[in-house]
């Protein structure tokens, strides 16, 4: 009997453990980015590059690492600061274009004893106004390669109470089945339950859904469950059978599917409570 890969042995456990495909790129993998990648500061093009690569610092999802000559250098400011990364050193900068400045943003990564990483420069996501894969505005960060995210209608039965209280019931969810994380229920509004869902002001992006319209904390007997569900008004045009409809964090609620009560997972979005 052969031995099994230690790598392919914990991506199995982790799929038993959380009853959900896990990620598959490894820490520090290099791809090349096949899209027209460009970032803006205050009106300024910062970048604008058909050799982008991807570049995962964790499994979740890569950064862009962009070439240096496919970046505006006259809005990079050096700050004489050079770092250890786990890709070589790095030569810290900040960006100003006009009175907008943005210190420590950007990483010029001079030499690299990765393959392809030597004179590319990594700008903190946020650092800049706005990213564009195309002529489509990507938010929060670089859509995952090896990510598929899926939104199907389902006729199974599913329940969401939190401490026994019922919080929603559906014959007809859609289901969002996304790598690397549970699958999701969303369910029409009038199949919820409003009197222990209390609106805050909580927006959130996603790469792959948009930007949040709606968001709830949890009110049950004298306790308050923050920010536990949420809805999209207007995703992008890959979930639009989502709209409208509202979900729960499996991680923090008791879902159960044909009558069948679920594990409750552990991801990233929660792992330091559990």
């Amino acid at each position: 009997m052969g031995v099994q890969n230690p790598d392919r042995a914990g991506r199995a456990q982790d799929t038993e453990m959380n009853g959900y495909p896990p990620m598959i790129a490894r820490v520090n993998q290099v791809e090349a980015v096949p899209r027209r990648i460009r970032a803006f500061l205050a009106h300024e093009m910062i970048v604008d590059t058909i050799q982008a690569l991807y570049v995962w610092e964790w499994q979740n999802y890569p950064q862009f690492y962009v070439p240096l000559v496919d970046v505006n250098r006259d809005f990079l400011v050096a700050e004489g600061t050079v770092q250890h990364s786990p890709r070589g050193l790095v030569d810290l900068h900040g960006l100003r274009v006009g009175d907008v400045r943005r210190p420590h943003s950007a990483k010029v990564l001079r030499e690299s004893p990765i393959d392809r990483l030597s004179h590319t420069v990594r700008f903190d996501w946020a650092a800049l106004d706005s990213w564009f894969e195309e002529d489509e505005q990507v938010f929060v960060h670089p859509r995952n390669p090896y990510v598929r995210v899926d939104d199907l209608r389902s006729t199974r039965q599913v329940r969401i109470e939190l401490d026994g209280f019922l919080l929603g019931e559906s014959s007809s969810p859609v289901m969002v089945f996304e790598t690397g994380l549970p699958t999701r229920y969303y369910l029409n509004r009038t199949e919820i339950n409003f009197d222990h869902l209390v609106p805050t002001d909580t927006v959130t992006e996603c790469p792959y859904k948009g930007t949040t319209s709606g968001y709830w904390s949890i009110q049950v007997g004298d306790r308050l469950h923050t920010d536990l569900a949420w809805s999209y008004d207007f995703p992008t045009r890959q979930l639009l059978r989502i709209a409208g409809l509202v979900a729960f964090f499996n991680e923090k609620v008791d879902i159960f599917v044909d009558g069948l009560q679920l594990d409750r997972p552990k991801t990233h979005f929660f792992r330091s409570t559990h």
